[in-house]
Parts: C-alpha cells; structure tokens; sequence
C-alpha cells in the first residue's frame, strides 16, 4: 500500500482537491487498492470542516468525490505512517521541516513533479480566490506524481 499525503495551510482548499483529484484519477485507473490517500493542514483553524465552497464548486462540476472528507492538522506521526508528504508550496515544506521527519518518507511540493512548470508553488485560492487555476495546477501535479510513482513502484 502505498500512502500519500497532501498538504497546505488549512486543509480546505488545495490540499483536499489534491486529494479528491488523486483518489480520482487511481480510481479510473482501477488503482484504488494499491493507494492510501489523505490531506491535512499546517494550521490547526478548520480542523473538522469540510473543504471550501469554492473547492467543491469545481469537484462538484467535475463529478470528483470529496464525500466524508474534512480538515485534519499534520502531526508528526504523519512522517512515520506515510511514503509521500506532498506539500502545495515551499513554505509548507518548511513548516513541515519543523513538525517532523524521517528517512522514510518523501517530503516535496506536488508541482516538482510538473516538468517545465516555472512557478513550484499552487497558490493558495483562500487569499487568491482563483480556484480554477488552482485546479489546473493540482490536476497538472497529481497526474504527474501519479505517473512517477507508477513507474518507481511498476504498476500498471
């Protein structure tokens, strides 16, 4: 099983869309058995509410489930129960850095994954308010994390 996390600031926005558009994508791939797929928050001020209107807006015209999906803080036994910490910008990597650690675990933000891409980070469509480009990235990143891993892991 392979165990995945996303994570942003507060876990309503891009790391919950990066979850529902992971979960999607393995599972028309009939991949759903072979993954463990979660997203949590930096900070602790949604802890328990869905994801933002705006992220369900798009999941919603896409046909992408979040059902059951509601925020959760990192903790640092994250780094002992996951393969993948995948952070939507720099600062989340850096925050990360001071929760925990371990060798175990790949710690990167999703568009390192996007050859080409200039700008690394997702920004945060909270302050952005562009949900739509925001999902762009994230489909762009969460296809090409899924590519890696199918390839670093030969499954089909």
């Amino acid at each position: 099983m392979i165990k995945i996390l996303f994570v942003c600031l507060g876990n309503i926005c891009r790391s919950p869309m990066a979850e529902a558009v992971f979960r999607d994508l393995i599972q028309k791939e009939g991949l759903e058995d072979k993954f463990q797929v979660d997203s949590a928050g930096i900070g602790h001020w949604h802890i328990g509410n869905p994801p933002h209107q705006g992220t369900r807006d798009i999941l919603d015209r896409l046909s992408i489930s979040y059902q059951g999906m509601k925020a959760r803080q990192v903790s640092n036994t994250d780094f002992l129960d996951f393969d993948y910490i995948i952070a939507m910008d720099e600062k989340n990597v850096e925050d990360l850095k001071e929760i925990g650690e371990s060798e175990q675990v790949t710690v990167a933000r999703l568009l390192d994954f996007v050859p080409g891409i200039v700008d690394k980070n997702v920004p945060d469509p909270y302050f952005t308010k562009n949900f739509e480009y925001t999902y762009e990235l994230v489909l762009q990143g969460c296809q090409q994390l899924l590519e890696r891993i199918k390839s670093e892991h030969q499954l089909s």
